[in-house]
């Protein structure tokens, strides 16, 4: 026991070492008085925000045409609330983090309420494209028995949901919130897509685990992916002082009915693949694809051997 006391008084030496790195890694640390976003409270934002786009399959049930605008009325009340915070406080680390001649003196929470207001505004819309997501889900999955399987069950659908309203939000200037929320879906679906990228309705990810999604794609309508698919940068072009140039097209386009099997990688900016595209799984591309092709990698060629009494006289052929 005193054993144990005597190594409890090393602990104030610790804390002080820990907090001495406050000030030496500054990157790390944000003290003061403006608290950043908060990682809880975005995700009850979005979880506010799956009730009103899909009524009666997240959290709140039994809800009929007769009481259901006094639901959805709450929820946006409390939304409205709630994103004026969040949206106030990531406006106000923007300006802090600018240059001091680039600083000017905002109405933040005025700001942040205009923005929630807008949001709240464009969710018809986004519900619109949401129903077309839902409609490609099922139509282009044989296994699945009906809608209410894919909203429930589907985390393509999930992480394409939560990133249309994270879109929107970028759209309209709000920095850091919208690549919380998709980090959000990252973490519970597998599924990464940038916030930034420009995904028309129509859109399916099946399976979905390891798919990733660059800020500056262009996905046209009724494009379907398999899981692993990744649609990256293929270089980041560097400045004189080789510091990464931001803000270029870096990512491919992906035209109307493409079709991307599990595990293909596309990669770069100047990478166009045609309407109606079939990429096969696998595959590596780092260049255009024509319309209505098919890309596939040639077929392996598989030994299987049927072992016998002796290594010898085991049984071996190709395939």
């Amino acid at each position: 026991m005193a054993t144990d006391i005597r190594l409890k008084e090393t602990l104030p030496e610790v804390v002080e070492s820990v907090v001495a790195t406050y000030t030496e890694c500054s990157r790390t640390s944000h003290l003061g008085h403006k608290p950043l976003p908060s990682r809880e409270s975005v995700g009850e934002i979005l979880c506010d925000l799956l009730d009103i786009l899909y009524p009666g399959y997240w959290r709140k049930q039994n809800l009929h045409i007769g009481n259901v605008e006094y639901h959805v009325g709450d929820l946006i009340d409390g939304l409205h609330d709630k994103l004026t915070l969040q949206i106030a406080r990531a406006l106000r680390h923007e300006q802090d983090c600018a240059p001091p001649e680039a600083r000017v003196d905002l109405d933040f929470e005025g700001l942040a309420q205009q923005k929630t207001i807008e949001l709240l505004k464009r969710l018809p819309d986004v519900r619109m494209e949401l129903e077309q997501d839902v409609q490609a889900a099922f139509e282009g999955d044989p296994a699945a028995k009906s809608y209410h399987e894919v909203i429930f069950c589907y985390p393509g659908l999930e992480a394409v949901s939560i990133y249309r309203v994270a879109h929107e939000l970028l759209l309209m200037g709000v920095p850091l919130i919208p690549r919380m929320m998709t980090e959000y879906a990252h973490a519970r679906t597998g599924i990464d897509i940038h916030p930034g990228a420009r995904i028309m309705p129509g859109f399916f990810i099946d399976h979905g685990t390891g798919v990733v999604i660059g800020e500056t794609c262009d996905i046209g309508r009724n494009v379907k992916l398999y899981q692993g698919v990744t649609l990256g940068a293929l270089s980041f072009p560097r400045d004189a002082d080789g510091n990464i140039i931001r803000g270029m097209k870096r990512h491919p386009t992906l035209e109307d009915e493409v079709v991307v099997y599990a595990n293909a990688t596309i990669l770069g900016g100047d990478t166009v693949v045609g309407l109606h595209a079939v990429i096969g799984s696998n595959v590596w591309i780092t260049q255009s694809v024509a319309p209505y092709a098919v890309v596939s990698l040639e077929k392996p060629s598989l030994r299987i051997r049927v072992p016998g009494t002796r290594a010898e006289e085991g049984l071996s052929y190709q395939i």
